[in-house]
């Protein structure tokens, strides 16, 4: 049995795999829980700075961060283009432009490290999702097969008791 599983997780797998990596799936598959809590397991892993990457980006891209940072232009402009006679950032308003590039110079890099980071997890995702759907169905083949011989012996008792009734 053990035999004939290798070789469905073989055809199952028909993807261009070392034979290295394809033993490995399959002892994988077939004797080893492949359950695995993807969340759990990056997580654990996370540095202070990935952490910290992941709030800010959390932070960045909300309806609060949004609306609190257009107040804050508006008060910039109304500050410096209307109330103060001698503003510190009169009209074209530079320091307010160099804010803010150095606000996206900033901000740009660290979504993105947040969002490589979440594509990663939904590789693994991916992977063990795959690898648990092709044990399901090795698990599910398995138990055909055993439905199969049990309906087998199922017949050939009653065959057997109908030609002793028939004696």
């Amino acid at each position: 049995m053990e035999k004939k599983k290798k070789e469905i997780v073989k055809m199952l797998l028909k993807e261009d795999l070392e034979e290295k990596d394809e033993e490995e799936i399959m002892d994988l598959l077939i004797n080893r829980p492949i359950a695995l809590d993807v969340d759990k397991e990056i997580d654990s892993k996370m540095t202070f700075g990935d952490k910290v990457a992941d709030k800010l980006s959390a932070i960045a891209g909300s309806w609060t961060f949004i609306i609190g940072f257009s107040l804050f232009l508006l008060f910039w402009l109304v500050l410096n283009g209307v109330v103060l006679i001698k503003a510190p950032d009169p009209y074209p308003f530079i320091l307010l432009n160099l804010l803010l590039s150095c606000l996206a110079a900033l901000q740009a890099p660290i979504i993105m490290m947040s969002q490589n980071r979440q594509s990663k997890k939904d590789t693994i995702r991916n992977k063990n999702d795959y690898q648990t759907d092709l044990k399901s169905e090795l698990i599910l083949e398995q138990l055909y097969d055993q439905l199969e011989k049990v309906l087998k012996n199922q017949k050939e008792i009653l065959t057997y008791i109908k030609t002793k009734k028939d004696k």
